[in-house]
């Protein structure tokens, strides 16, 4: 059986471990630990907590999908749209909160949750450290948290020149130890400065990386984001990649090549959002290997299609 570790967080660990754990249980998610808005940010502000957003969607994700086990799951995905002081919280951002309070350990919670939702595969925050992320723009100006540079208050047309932690975090000891067993690590889909890279940040994460033996994949998200990614080509979101991680790092890089419907085309540019070109020549130049396949749904949003894209990652 495979050993396979996924870096990142937010929808789009969500959609592939849905689709991965299908094909192994030796699943190891490792979640950025940065969030610092909504529900997730006021858990962590007012509680002390790791923001636990990251880490319940990777616990729903990876849960049984059995009759028994749906309220549970319904019960982690629940979100209050009233009452004073909890409309817009998560249940399930509340339940690992007192988790953490009944058992004294960020750790501890997650594995109780995990056994309660009965998950295949295991959840692993990237640090234990307390930490903001930061950006730099292109102008020099320094945007402070994780929310700000994802809900952008200062011109969204201004590029990021990088993003920094405003602390020092080291790697917590087991998401070492995943790395370096594992057979494949992939990297994304996500935001790319919000969700993927900050585990780039993460003192000991880049080093076991380039150190394990395991087939490196990047995931290229399907569209740009405004205000992260603007006019991104997919061998921008690669360079990104390499500039954190070093460039001889990634072996296999997978892009979505199908179209986006004219009618999603439409929605999204409403909000200078574009598919992500595909530049196969700039990607060849860099030695990795492209994987180019049809892997979008598209009901509201459009996301990877977890089945594809756990499809072309075993075949890989």
């Amino acid at each position: 059986m495979q050993k396979i570790v996924i870096i990142g967080g937010g929808s789009g660990s969500y959609n592939l471990l849905r689709g991965l754990k299908r094909y192994t249980q030796d699943l190891t998610a490792i979640v950025t630990m940065f969030d610092s808005g909504g529900s997730a940010g006021i858990c962590r502000d007012e509680f002390g907590v790791l923001p636990p957003g990251d880490v319940r969607r990777c616990l729903l994700a990876l849960s049984e999908e059995s009759k028994h086990n749906l309220l549970l799951r319904q019960l982690f995905s629940y979100r209050f749209d009233k009452g004073t002081g909890l409309s817009g919280h998560s249940f399930g951002n509340l339940f690992l909160t007192v988790l953490k309070e009944i058992t004294g350990s960020d750790i501890e919670a997650i594995e109780a949750a995990a056994q309660i939702l009965k998950i295949k595969g295991r959840v692993l925050p990237v640090t234990l450290d307390r930490a903001h992320l930061c950006a730099e723009l292109e102008d020099g100006t320094i945007i402070q948290r994780e929310t700000n540079i994802d809900i952008p208050k200062h011109d969204p047309n201004l590029r990021i020149k990088r993003v920094f932690l405003d602390s020092p975090a080291s790697a917590y000891c087991e998401v070492i130890d995943a790395i370096r067993a594992a057979d494949k690590i992939i990297i994304g889909p996500g935001d790319l400065y919000t969700s993927i890279i900050p585990n780039l940040l993460v003192e000991g994460v880049p080093e076991a990386i380039k150190d394990s033996k395991a087939k490196k994949i990047f995931v290229c998200n399907v569209m740009t984001k405004f205000g992260e990614t603007n006019d991104f080509k997919a061998s921008d979101f690669l360079g990104e990649i390499h500039k954190y991680l070093g460039s001889s790092c990634v072996d296999v890089m997978i892009c979505n090549d199908k179209q986006v419907s004219a009618e999603a085309e439409r929605r999204y540019a409403e909000e200078h959002q574009f598919q992500v070109e595909i530049d196969k020549d700039a990607i060849a130049k860099t030695g990795v290997q492209l994987v180019c396949k049809d892997m979008i749904f598209e009901p509201d949003v459009i996301r990877h299609n977890p089945i594809k894209l756990a499809d072309a990652i075993m075949k890989i």
